[in-house]
């Protein structure tokens, strides 16, 4: 049986985390992860109120096991967001794009478990100082929103260790057991997986925008809109404007403009390939099938626990 803080803090049998990821976790990725003894997270980024509450409400109907609810701050209604998730009684919150000071006390007199996404160690202190109970150290290589900083994966993880007491899970660039494995070996206590998810058969996006992830290649998705949210979008029609916008030192209203509304709706969840927003991580590039979200974390800890050299059981006495 494997233990450290992190299966603890959220009562997990595995310390594999699925990303919130807008247009992608909904009720049926994150039940499956948890029944799979992962954590599963709803991104509740892309749902209006009475969405959320429909996929908290239908999570809990598919799984007895811990999920939690992924929160950005800068969404419009934040506060209906998160009077919905005290009234469900959701137990494990990430948030994430904004100040943890903001929100993690009011959640954690509730007793609300909280963990912050952060880009690097000066925030992760500060999660630390607002009370969080862990943080979620997410490198350059990730999809959605990034660091402007862009600090790669390997020099997060032990940047931030060193820098904080609480539990680290690394993020970004991680998609199979042996690179869960090296993120451990670095500092992380867990990982948070978001593309690999995305490429599986529970996401809510759409079909052809998982069979454009699978068919990614090295050198297929980059780092944009860095004057508005830092974001790694795959390259298409949509992004070679941003890219020529950008080029000629577009302003930041004239970008929002380009941008639109519902732009990763239309790419995620719709399947514009042209022109919508296509947000994954470099870690795409190593992806070549979509699989049962189940299955895909029993091959990622199969294949951590070979890594490790012990098939049969746990010796972390080797690592942690």
């Amino acid at each position: 049986m494997f233990s450290n803080r992190i299966t603890q803090l959220f009562g997990i049998e595995k310390p594999i985390i699925q990303a919130g990821m807008i247009w992608a976790s909904g009720w049926r990725l994150a039940s499956a992860v948890s029944n799979a003894g992962g954590l599963g997270i709803i991104g509740s980024g892309s749902m209006y109120p009475d969405v959320l509450k429909e996929h908290i409400q239908k999570c809990k109907a598919a799984t007895a096991k811990p999920f939690a609810v992924n929160v950005p701050m800068l969404y419009p209604d934040i506060d209906k967001h998160l009077s919905i998730i005290i009234e469900e009684g959701v137990k494990i919150v990430f948030t994430s794009a904004g100040n943890p000071k903001t929100y993690t006390s009011m959640l954690k007199q509730h007793g609300i478990t909280v963990v912050h996404v952060v880009s690097s160690s000066k925030f992760a202190l500060k999660a630390q100082e607002a009370g969080c109970d862990a943080v979620v150290a997410e490198g350059f290589e990730a999809g959605g929103h990034n660091g402007r900083e862009e600090t790669t994966t390997m020099v997060l993880i032990p940047a931030v260790k060193k820098a904080v007491s609480i539990p680290v899970i690394a993020a970004g660039g991680i998609a199979t057991g042996r690179q869960m494995l090296a993120a451990m070996v670095l500092g992380a206590e867990a990982v948070q997986i978001g593309s690999r998810y995305v490429a599986s058969e529970e996401a809510s996006s759409h079909l052809k925008f998982k069979q454009k992830v699978i068919d990614c290649n090295e050198g297929d998705t980059v780092l944009s809109l860095k004057q508005l949210a830092p974001v790694r979008l795959i390259k298409n029609e949509f992004y070679q404007k941003v890219a020529e916008a950008e080029m000629r030192g577009a302003a930041k209203e004239e970008l929002l403009q380009l941008l639109g509304r519902a732009r990763a709706k239309k790419g995620m969840f719709e399947g514009d390939l042209a022109e919508g927003e296509l947000e994954i991580g470099q870690v795409s590039a190593l992806l070549d099938e979509i699989l049962p979200a189940a299955e895909i974390t029993r091959n990622i800890w199969k294949e951590f626990l070979d890594a490790m050299g012990d098939p049969l059981g746990v010796d972390d006495s080797r690592i942690f």
